[in-house]
């Protein structure tokens, strides 16, 4: 009899997408026939990374679903994810509807990420076990789960609460640094987390992009249904750490790269945030300013905010460095530092031997890039879950240290923060020193957590064997 098919279901979001591409190559190590489908949203592309997955020769089908019509009327981003991938549920049903008459192998599961949980509804409807997959950490999953119990006990504002928000497995995080989508309780953003985050209860599974030596504390509690009191809370499965590797060969000769080939061995700060991270005209100038009174080598990857928004955020744009840098920066730090405006092969960049620290928005896939170097963090969160993980990173992981952030005031942080953040992550300070040896120790264990027999490997070999059983 052949395996049973897997269907999986991202959102078309960079690191989304890659992510669960990474899971897809795990399940097809286990020869578990896998099909993505693909939901097409306008100035979301996504053929990059599929190309990237079809080069790899991998046994993997691609389902392009049709576009439907965008939703015209939402509360930023998230809100727009969670009804864009409903308006999906038909065409879902459908291709699920089709790969059961087929016959060419049973349907084990539907596994969808975390903005596509309407189509719980679709699976139940045709006897498919459903499961998430979450691109973030177990904190931000511990959290959500535990958001319906949290709207019970504080109705008011987290930035009115005077306490930290406790979280069962969670360090405490202050109400200033919960989630964005979290801080204007009135907001669908807010209100589609507490539905959603409802419904996981009646998940087959939870899959999730973490190893178990790095939030031991979170993953227990989470085992344990301490997050979800009066709700069940199905089977965790951390399978990380999952990161998509780029064409190392492609990237050698990269001008980052090769500049960073003359550089001493872990003295440069690596500044980097994300697909979507950018900053206007005041905050470029602040950051230019603090890099050149810290004194410490740099490689920043500037991106600038163009005037289009792109469902609710504003789209970076490449940096037209003479006209936005303050004038003579890139001369008089030409001898220690380098500003590159546009993409950049991030993973190649902190694997180099020169990479001593990596100052980031705190995206997840990110961290863990950063972790399988032993590059510890410097966080500067900006939007999404990132203002929790730098939180959850410094104090329960102890990888991290923190910018102060002006969250009120579009997450600013001042030349003078930037500059003390610098100097004590690159420098000899006693936090320095201890951050940078924790990295060390979670890329190691990072490492031996896929190894056959340790955690990561334990857990996926439970899930393939739950999903064959059907």
């Amino acid at each position: 009899m052949a395996k049973g098919k897997v269907v999986l279901l991202p959102i078309p979001g960079a690191g989304h997408i890659m992510s669960m591409f990474e899971f897809a190559k795990l399940l097809h190590r286990y020869h578990v026939p896998v099909t993505v489908l693909i939901t097409p949203i306008p100035d979301l592309p996504v053929e990059d990374c599929i190309a990237t997955v079809v080069a790899s020769s991998l046994d993997i089908d691609f389902c392009h679903l049709q576009p439907v019509d965008l939703p015209k009327d939402f509360d930023g981003p998230e809100d727009f994810l969670f009804a864009y991938m409903d308006e999906q549920k038909q065409q879902i049903k459908s291709v699920l509807h089709d790969l059961l008459r087929s016959g060419d192998a049973p349907l084990a599961a539907l596994i969808v990420d975390l903005f596509a949980t309407g189509a719980i509804d679709v699976a139940a409807e045709l006897g498919v076990p459903c499961y998430v997959y979450s691109a973030s950490n177990a904190a931000f999953l511990a959290l959500m789960l535990y958001l319906p119990t949290l709207e019970e006990k504080f109705p008011v504002e987290f930035e009115e609460m005077e306490e930290e928000v406790r979280v069962p497995g969670v360090c405490p995080i202050p109400p200033i640094s919960m989630p964005s989508p979290f801080m204007r309780k009135k907001s669908r953003r807010y209100t589609c987390f507490i539905r959603h985050g409802r419904r996981y209860s009646e998940l087959k599974g939870i899959v999730i992009n973490t190893f178990t030596d790095l939030e031991p504390v979170t993953l227990r509690a989470l085992e344990e249904g301490l997050c979800a009191p009066g709700r069940r809370t199905p089977p965790v499965y951390p399978v990380g750490p999952l990161i998509a590797s780029e064409d190392g060969e492609k990237n050698r000769q990269h001008e980052c790269v090769v500049w960073l080939d003359g550089q001493p061995a872990r003295s440069v700060a690596f500044l980097c945030f994300g697909s979507g991270g950018c900053f206007n005209a005041a905050q470029v100038g602040e950051i230019a300013a603090g890099l050149e009174r810290s004194g410490c080598r740099f490689l920043w990857v500037l991106r600038v905010a163009s005037e289009e928004e792109v469902y609710g955020r504003r789209k970076p744009a490449d940096a037209k460095l003479e006209g936005v840098l303050p004038e003579g920066f890139l001369e008089r730090t030409k001898a220690r530092g380098m500003v590159w405006p546009s993409w950049a092969p991030q993973v190649e960049i902190l694997a180099h031997r020169a990479v001593g620290g990596f100052v980031t928005h705190c995206g997840w896939n990110s961290c863990l890039e950063s972790l399988q170097c032993g590059v510890p963090l410097l966080g500067w969160p900006l939007y999404a879950e990132q203002h929790s993980n730098a939180v959850v990173m410094a104090e329960e992981m102890g990888v991290a240290l923190q910018l102060k952030v002006e969250r009120a005031n579009d997450n600013f942080v001042t030349a003078e923060e930037l500059e003390r953040g610098m100097r004590t992550l690159m420098g000899e300070s006693e936090e320095g020193r201890r951050v940078r040896a924790k990295a060390e120790e979670m890329m190691a264990a990072g490492k031996k957590a896929s190894e056959k027999g340790e955690s990561s490997f334990v857990n996926l070999e439970a899930l393939v064997q739950e999903l064959l059983a059907k």
